[in-house]
């Protein structure tokens, strides 16, 4: 190719769905026309604004912190500065080297296990396997219940590839960025099946009685009609686990609630045609209505003519206050 060919692919031709075409041309530019995989790498890196970013909190959250704790340095908003001032050029040498062989020893120990929670997939997991985790997940981390929407998903190995685990959907959860880079590769908690049981025997929702009652389960969550209803219909979507109120409930738990409200919805409206609409909500603590300190969420269908005046809905919690 000519560089007249050249320049008029990259001036006129060249499509772009991310920087990484014209930053490989310009950094084998600035090599003098070639260069390794490795001295590419790094030309990305120094624009890889996510990874400086990266870098940054992870720099104030651990070693910056520590060695301040220690007066080895100081810091003033994003001037880093070592206590010790004016160092001779023999003096930094030696701190240098002090610093080198630190590095080297802990690098000879640990090996390419420093950089797990870095390191990238160098075997892949094959795309119809991770298309079916993703499913599965309901576009949710399995550990914190965030969604796609807020945070990037990866798809996850229970029992690590280091460890003999296999690329195979029953090995795979998924989990956002965030928790994926926190778990190392020791952990084999496979986070689908949800928070272990914890039971109350005081509670009434804790009992082996009630969970027998359920219509309907989902993951960590269970449904019951309730005892005294409100409208025909009336249904109460608990977490297994005990959890004093909404705010106490898990992600997951939050995640699953959510999925059989859905569940509930559509069977009742085909269940009974006279239901129009619904009212969700939740009393936390005694001041807000709650009698039974267990999470539950009412399901109550509405008809039509059910109240006089429904004007306000679940404004009518303090009845001055349902008329606005």
């Amino acid at each position: 190719m000519r560089f007249d060919d050249l320049l008029a692919f990259v001036t006129e031709r060249m499509r772009m769905s991310h920087i990484y075409q014209p930053l490989l041309i310009r950094a084998l530019a600035d090599a003098g026309g070639a260069a390794t995989l490795r001295q590419l790498a790094h030309a990305f890196l120094v624009q890889d604004e996510s990874q400086l970013r990266f870098y940054e909190k992870r720099i104030k959250e651990m070693p910056l912190r520590v060695l301040a704790k220690h007066g080895v340095i100081r810091h003033d908003g994003p001037l880093v500065a070592l206590a010790v001032a004016d160092l001779s050029y023999v003096q930094r040498a030696q701190l240098k080297r002090a610093c080198e062989q630190r590095l080297q020893e802990f690098i000879e120990k640990r090996n390419l296990a420093l950089w797990d929670y870095r390191l990238l997939e160098f075997d892949p997991i094959p795309d119809d396997l991770r298309y079916q985790a993703l499913k599965a997940s309901g576009g949710r981390c399995a550990l914190c219940g965030i969604a796609k929407d807020e945070r990037p998903l990866d798809v996850d190995h229970i029992v690590p590839r280091s460890r003999g685990g296999k690329h195979e959907l029953a090995n795979l959860q998924v989990l956002c960025a965030k928790c994926h880079r926190t778990k190392g590769n020791k952990d084999t908690t496979d986070f689908r099946s949800g928070p272990p049981p914890d039971r109350d025997p005081a509670c009434v929702f804790c009992t082996d009685k009630v969970i027998t009652q359920a219509v309907e389960t989902h993951g960590t969550v269970f449904a019951l009609q309730d005892g005294q209803p409100v409208t025909p219909g009336h249904h109460l979507i608990l977490p297994r686990r005990h959890a004093v109120d909404y705010f106490a409930m898990t992600e997951q738990e939050r995640q699953d609630a959510q999925a059989l409200l859905r569940v509930l919805r559509n069977r009742l409206t085909e269940w009974d045609r006279t239901i129009r609409e619904f009212n969700v909500g939740m009393n936390c603590g005694e001041p807000a209505g709650q009698t039974v300190m267990h999470a539950h969420i009412h399901l109550i269908p509405r008809r039509q003519g059910d109240a006089a005046n429904p004007r306000g809905g679940v404004r009518g919690v303090i009845p001055r206050q349902m008329s606005y």
